[in-house]
């Protein structure tokens, strides 16, 4: 056998050895899409408008993506060097403006599409999601940890929180530790969470459930067991829950929640109250009294 016919079984074979490496992938890459991939599984209107965006976004970026990847394969295929091919490498250079429009002007109307929707959804998802009363709930990221406060009820909550489904809850969020970032995939995108800083975005779970938490920003030690369950309710179930923590969970005292803070992992845990005051005392403390002013407004709803 020839050397030209000895190099085309070689190419045969590793073309053959790539195509069952990546049928092999096929089911892992697939395995558990639904339920390892919560992003693509929005459950409430704020994460239903990200999603939408991310499918947007794709669709555009696969216009020009794909025409490039497929020109590159062919051009590759079509003009590669061959064994056996003594001609001159002589190119003529030469340029087309129709090209050139063509190449420069879809990737500008591709981001003025982009950059357009993006800043409606921006703003829009900086209001409540519907006109439904607002329920809102004061997050501390903690080491390694999450309390959750409702200072319309005045009860606490760590490593879990509840909500009531079908309407919008204003998470305001700070941190008395390292920087954080809070994120339930299924309900919307992540927010910082930042010592001194009293960060609001708003969220919303569809239908009763439980929904996946977890801090997204690596924090030490412990950091990977930084998840806690957001757990929707019917309102009726809601209130009966507050009711039933007013009346039989004990009362989180300073010394508790000096305890709560100290880096460590914690089961989840229900308060009746806490200290007043607490989570602005947080935010104050480590920084924001230097902008008191420009918090205040959330602290204060």
């Amino acid at each position: 056998m020839n050397e030209q016919g000895v190099e085309r079984d070689e190419t045969k074979m590793r073309r053959s050895s790539l195509g069952k490496m990546l049928l092999l992938a096929v089911p892992f890459l697939l395995t558990g899409c639904r339920d390892r991939f919560l992003v693509l599984d929005p459950a409430g209107p704020v994460a239903e408008t990200e999603y939408n965006m991310i499918v947007l976004s794709a669709v555009l970026i696969s216009i020009v993506v794909i025409p490039v990847i497929g020109l590159l394969i062919y051009i590759v295929r079509k003009y590669r060097d061959r064994p056996g091919n003594d001609a001159p490498y002589q190119p003529e250079w030469a340029d087309s403006k129709r090209l050139e429009i063509v190449w420069w002007g879809i990737p500008i109307v591709i981001i003025a599409v982009l950059s357009v929707f993006t800043v409606r959804d921006t703003f829009a998802l900086t209001q409540p999601p519907s006109d439904q009363e607002p329920v809102t709930i004061q997050v501390t990221s903690l080491d390694w940890k999450w309390m959750f406060q409702y200072p319309e009820s005045g009860v606490a909550t760590v490593n879990y929180a509840k909500i009531p489904a079908g309407v919008p809850v204003q998470f305001v969020l700070t941190s008395d530790a390292p920087m954080n970032s809070f994120w339930v995939p299924q309900l919307g995108g992540q927010t910082y969470t930042m010592p001194g800083m009293a960060m609001r975005m708003w969220l919303q779970a569809d239908q009763p459930g439980t929904y996946y938490g977890h801090g997204a920003n690596f924090t030490g030690k412990e950091f990977a067991k930084m998840e806690f369950d957001v757990i929707a309710e019917k309102p009726s179930e809601f209130k009966e829950w507050t009711k039933q923590v007013k009346e039989s969970k004990p009362k989180m005292t300073k010394e508790d929640y000096k305890q709560l803070k100290e880096p460590g992992v914690v089961e989840e845990k229900t308060f009746s109250s806490y200290p007043s005051d607490l989570f602005k005392e947080i935010v104050m403390k480590n920084g924001g009294i230097y902008r008191k002013e420009e918090h205040q407004h959330i602290l204060n709803d």
